[in-house]
């Protein structure tokens, strides 16, 4: 009931307002857009505060005579569970994607030269119109110690994922909340903000390389943000293992372990920062990737890695607003750099495809970056520009040390440094809606520039949590 009072109030005052003649500006109209967003935001901080005293008082009143409290329980009852049930039901948020797609080379060919990612999200999709993945999310307070929340992935091969599911606490004390199931993991910057969020249509070739899009682990994150006037975050996630680099290894217990540490403050009225460092650990066991065996007249091969993985991640962004008010200009400059260690073995065609199996030793350390910049220039108006950059390192591959096999044998582990330059623009009518176009020049293989062009749309229907800083 508050927060239709509160909405129509704020409604009706706009429609009062000569702003909403045919002669307001886009400022007056996106000023009028905030001040609703500040009430919606304001509603729901009272609404958690009026939750908190609901369970104190709930806990004050669980020793008091129920003889007494029984008529008063008895009367209130049916606007108890009218309150609980609007509480407590989920809110539900969609957002739909699609995008138009125009690449210069054939996107079947793409790879990361120097690189075996996850086959996952990598390379910039098909070509022509694109439906693209959409996003259901399903979120709600449990209980007075509980929350949870469902995304769906709904894929435009009509196939469905779960993107996250996960129960997180509510009232532990310290600053300390515990989360478990499926989670996009706090490492790094990006990686635990949907991609309806991101800047830019797609991932880092960095997330691309080393994490196969996003990392998102099946487990238990522990995250703790200190009292300070400053900002401090820091957590610890245990999970399966089973997400690139690592693999499903049939495993009991933890299977990956990651931590990272978060670290923010203001610089005067105008600008802010959050710079962080992260690691993760994992295994793998037969992580299969296909290449061409080009020594077999291209013959196609079936892969595999067994070993270790170590990722270290450094991530630092700046943003800037004038007087720290947004609404008509302001920039952001983010980057992150990307080291990983593997060591193990590697397994060469192991279905027989080629000249046969073989196995020997395995190591590689490789690295990756990317810095990018976002400018508001006018009201619902934003350009960026991102330039990504990977290393393929060092590689000791024992089956060529000993003579067995030769580098052509394994092509796709040649070493080179692919690149990206991208450059975007996009257009937001309202918070709910953003039109994007976006052009990029990719040198991911020797040899090869593939000229991209994307126009992209997403829209957000129903509630929506606030985005991360």
């Amino acid at each position: 009931m508050l927060k239709n009072s509160v909405l129509a109030a704020a409604l009706a005052a706009a429609f009062a307002t000569p702003i909403m003649a045919s002669a307001a500006d886009d400022q007056q109209l996106a000023e009028i857009r905030e001040q609703i967003r500040l009430m919606k935001d304001s509603y729901e901080a009272r609404l958690q505060a009026l939750e908190q005293r609901l369970q104190q008082a709930q806990a004050q009143a669980e020793g008091a005579d129920q003889t007494q409290t029984a008529p008063i329980a008895a009367a209130l009852a049916p606007q108890a569970a009218a309150s609980a049930s609007n509480v407590f039901n989920p809110n539900i948020a969609l957002v739909l994607g699609g995008t138009l797609s125009n690449l210069s080379q054939d996107p079947n060919q793409y790879r990361l030269q120097g690189f075996v990612p996850s086959g996952g999200e990598v390379g910039p999709g098909k070509r022509g119109f694109n439906l693209g993945e959409s996003e259901l999310t399903m979120s709600a307070n449990i209980d007075p110690q509980f929350a949870g929340q469902l995304t769906f992935a709904l894929s435009a091969e009509n196939t469905v994922g779960v993107e996250e599911a996960f129960i997180q606490t509510r009232s532990l004390s310290n600053g300390l909340n515990l989360k478990a199931g499926r989670f996009l993991s706090s490492i790094g910057y990006l990686n635990n903000q949907h991609a309806h969020t991101w800047d830019f249509i797609d991932a880092p070739l960095a997330y691309q390389a080393f994490l196969g899009g996003q990392y998102k682990p099946d487990g238990l994150q522990a995250k703790w943000l200190a009292p300070l006037d400053q900002f401090l975050e820091m957590g610890v996630e245990l999970g399966s293992g089973s997400s690139f680099p690592g693999n499903d290894r049939n495993k009991n217990g933890v299977g990956a372990t990651s931590v990272f540490a978060h670290l923010g403050d203001d610089i005067g009225n105008s600008s802010s920062w959050r710079a962080g460092l992260s690691y993760l650990r994992t295994g793998a066991e037969q992580r299969a990737y296909e290449d061409s065996d080009a020594l077999a007249a291209g013959q196609a091969v079936s892969n595999a890695f067994s070993g270790k993985s170590a990722t270290w991640i450094a991530d630092a962004i700046y943003k800037w607003a004038p007087n720290g008010n947004s609404m008509n200009t302001n920039f952001k400059l983010q980057g992150e750099y990307f080291r990983r260690k593997e060591s193990g073995t590697l397994d060469f065609d192991t279905e027989a495809q080629s000249s046969g199996p073989a196995s020997g030793v395995y190591a590689s350390i490789q690295s990756g970056w990317y810095l990018q910049g976002v400018y508001q220039f006018m009201p619902l108006w934003r350009t960026g520009l991102r330039y990504d950059r990977l290393s393929s390192g060092s590689h000791n591959i024992g089956l060529i040390d000993n003579s067995t096999l030769a580098l052509g044998n394994f092509p796709i582990l040649e070493d080179f440094a692919p690149s990206r330059t991208t450059l975007m623009f996009d257009y937001s009518p309202s918070e709910f809606s953003r039109l994007r176009l976006q052009l990029a020049r990719d040198k991911s293989r020797p040899g090869v520039v593939d000229n991209q062009i994307f126009l992209q749309y997403i829209m957000s229907l129903g509630t929506h949590a606030a985005h991360a800083f």
